[in-house]
């Protein structure tokens, strides 16, 4: 029986990223036993693995002393592979028969494309994130059939890559109100603790409309099952952005300060859009942007965010 060590990413959106060279390993070796290792924040994305063996949860450690501990835990086992996209040292000082670390590159490419090339996967596997059926039925019951949903998440892990909560309610009540692209859809709203005051505009500007907001009250794979559900996802460059696509959930990633090349949201029903300021030029005029107290995309405007969505949604209409 095949025995794979998989360490991946303590982010969520890493993780997620990261997911499509894990579902590759599952759906290659089916009987194999998987051990993971990752962050805290990422163990819900990863923990329905299907021939999920141990997960661990690598909390860090001043001077590195985590990977220690990690290694603690997993050297008394030889593997049969070790799949390594934190690409550290530790996948060399483990008894396996074979070893993929991830490695840096100059070569600028989408971190799904990057991940893969590990095991040299062309064309790269697209992330998914397994759930559970009682998450599915969960997310039923919050947004029953019959209509359209909308969701959004207006926050993220750094105030910089937010665009305007306000922003977000004008779109919103564009998309959903008559004659609108989405017109009676409902909108759920979606983030994490503490991200609560970015959904007050938007409940505010949709008084009437019964708008469901989550934000901070679901467990991270109940929110997955949440946008799983949606006709369409609008957020910030964001672990739950990433957590959409891989849903397959039609979704429109706003960018500023971030590359979306990189980051961008992956796979074919997705989308980016950014303000006329263009990566280089925002980080130019910013240069302290990575420790920027307020959003770096108020450039973005109302209506180009309404017209990206709106061809995203005639893209991806079912026929």
């Amino acid at each position: 029986m095949k025995r794979i060590l998989f360490i991946t990413s303590t982010r969520i959106g890493d993780a997620v990223i990261n997911s499509g060279v894990l579902d590759y390993l599952v759906r290659q070796w089916p009987d194999a036993k998987i051990t993971i290792a990752c962050g805290p924040l990422a163990q819900p994305v990863l923990e329905n693995t299907p021939g999920l063996e141990r997960l661990i949860v690598v909390r860090k450690k001043p001077f590195g002393l985590h990977w220690f501990g990690l290694w603690r835990r997993v050297v008394t086992r030889r593997w049969d592979l070790i799949v390594d996209l934190r690409g550290s040292a530790i996948a060399y000082l483990l008894l396996a028969d074979q070893r993929r670390v991830l490695k840096s590159t100059r070569v600028k490419m989408h971190k799904v494309r990057e991940a893969a090339g590990v095991l040299r996967l062309d064309p790269p596997p697209a992330p998914r994130i397994y759930l559970t059926d009682d998450a599915r039925e969960r997310a039923l019951g919050w947004m029953p059939p019959g209509r359209d949903w909308l969701a959004v998440c207006p926050s993220a892990s750094l105030p910089f890559k937010m665009w305007p909560a306000t922003h977000f309610a004008e779109v919103v009540k564009a998309l959903v109100s008559p004659g609108g692209a989405m017109a009676g859809a409902g909108v759920v709203i979606v983030g994490g603790p503490g991200d609560e005051a970015h959904a007050v505009p938007i409940r505010n500007a949709l008084p009437d409309k019964g708008v469901l907001d989550l934000t901070g009250k679901l467990y991270l794979s109940d929110v997955a099952a949440v946008v799983e559900r949606a006709r369409l996802f609008i957020g910030n460059d964001s672990g739950l952005m990433h957590m959409s696509a891989a849903m397959g959930t039609p979704t429109l990633g706003l960018f500023g300060p971030s590359d979306e090349i990189l980051y961008g949201p992956y796979g074919e029903q997705c989308a980016t859009v950014r303000g006329p300021r263009g990566l280089e030029e925002t980080k130019k005029q910013f240069p302290d942007w990575r420790h920027h107290p307020s959003s770096l995309l108020e450039d973005l405007s109302i209506d180009a965010v309404l017209e990206a969505s709106k061809r995203l949604l005639e893209r991806t209409e079912e026929t």
